[in-house]
């Protein structure tokens, strides 16, 4: 629906008319300085490295969580009709903890450190694990009240456990909220489906530029381009991925506009569920407990995709982020809070960036003067020499 507009439909061609001037510098400079095309993609390469074992582990990782928590869940319904329910729900429920734990947690995680995957291919098997952890919870946490309904009121010969083919369908959505059924498109565009896929192509070649692009390209890659082809080849009629955060004059309506899929899932979830448990008396206790399993698990991703542990976006997180979630609430107004978001945005991504990118040199280039635990969590960066970096 943005896309209608305009003015959102300007920006998205100054960004092609962009990429399109920068292919063109890149052809020139080549010319200028080799006397023809260099086509470097060692970069791209060594990033997407080790790609069949990706592939591998991510269909084993697939295929668990279609098959696993589904079956799980299929026994579990059939046992509420029977005798000693509370002990089938005790001992199906410890399995898929530890399915949740092992399988999903462990499993990826092991696979990445052992094999040393490059950062894009550590991405890709991370984000896929947490993507199908917040799937297969979606699903348990959606149809398990409903069976437990069924068996006060019993109005029905049995209780209705959603159909394999219905879970399948969720596990590709591009929604980490289940629901039996979803509205649909008649017919796939597939020349849409194109366009989204070539956006996240072009992304790669922007993504050479540093600095605060990579917010903007991330968001544009994933939340528009990634989701929207997926959603499309499904059919998948609900494109609410993100609203117009940046006109955002507050971080609260930052944090809930900027990727949505994943807002509902932590609203639903983590925050009502939190109020749930505490009888409506924690509301500031639980948004605290939302920004922590967020801060957690984004800054868990990050430490083992790029191999090191350097919290610099948790303590963005919950120092700042929290500080101005309360200090730039929905009651500020105006386009000055508008600019202090933006602002803030600005100078938390070069941060982000800045540190991140020392890190990564400082964990090649400079070795450990000891090996023990405190070594291993103290940022290298912090005591590398800068010769040593620099060359």
């Amino acid at each position: 629906e943005l896309f209608e507009v305009n003015h959102i439909r300007t920006i998205y061609h100054m960004f092609i008319a962009l990429l399109i001037l920068f292919i063109l510098s890149t052809l020139v400079v080549d010319f200028l300085d080799e006397g023809r095309l260099v086509l470097d993609f060692d970069l791209l390469v060594y990033a997407f490295g080790q790609l069949p074992l990706v592939v591998c582990t991510w269909i084993c990782m697939f295929l668990s969580a279609l098959l696993v928590p589904y079956s799980l869940f299929h026994l579990w319904s059939q046992s509420q009709c029977g005798s000693y329910p509370r002990l089938y729900s005790l001992l199906f429920g410890s399995v898929f903890l530890f399915y949740q734990a092992v399988g999903l947690g462990f499993f990826p995680t092991y696979v990445v450190v052992i094999n040393s995957l490059p950062p894009a291919s550590r991405f890709i098997i991370i984000l896929e694990q947490v993507r199908l952890m917040m799937k297969t919870h979606s699903f348990v946490r959606e149809n398990v009240p409903r069976i437990l309904a069924w068996t006060k009121d019993k109005t029905s010969p049995g209780p209705v456990a959603p159909q394999v083919s219905q879970y399948l369908y969720f596990l590709f959505v591009p929604t980490l909220i289940y629901r039996d059924k979803y509205p649909r498109n008649p017919v796939i565009r597939w020349s849409y489906v194109a366009t989204k896929h070539l956006g996240v192509g072009y992304v790669f070649f922007f993504l050479f530029v540093a600095g605060v692009l990579v917010l903007f390209l991330g968001f544009f890659a994933f939340l528009h381009c990634w989701l929207n082809a997926f959603a499309e080849m499904l059919r998948f009629a609900d494109r609410m991925f993100y609203k117009d955060w940046w006109n955002s004059t507050s971080f609260a309506n930052y944090y809930r506009t900027w990727n949505v899929v994943v807002h509902d899932w932590l609203y639903y979830y983590v925050y009502r569920d939190f109020l749930w448990m505490s009888q409506k008396r924690f509301r500031p206790a639980a948004m605290l407990f939302v920004f922590t399993v967020s801060a957690v698990v984004h800054e868990y991703i990050l430490a083992v995709c790029f191999g090191f542990f350097y919290p610099v976006l948790f303590c963005l997180f919950m120092c700042f982020g929290m500080m101005f979630n309360f200090i730039l609430h929905d009651q500020r107004k105006g386009p000055i809070w508008n600019i202090i978001m933006w602002t803030s945005l600005f100078l938390g991504q070069g941060v982000i960036i800045c540190l991140y990118s020392q890190e990564w040199y400082a964990q090649r280039y400079c070795p450990l003067k000891e090996n023990s635990f405190l070594e291993l969590l103290k940022p290298r960066s912090w005591s590398c020499e800068r010769g040593l970096m620099a060359d």
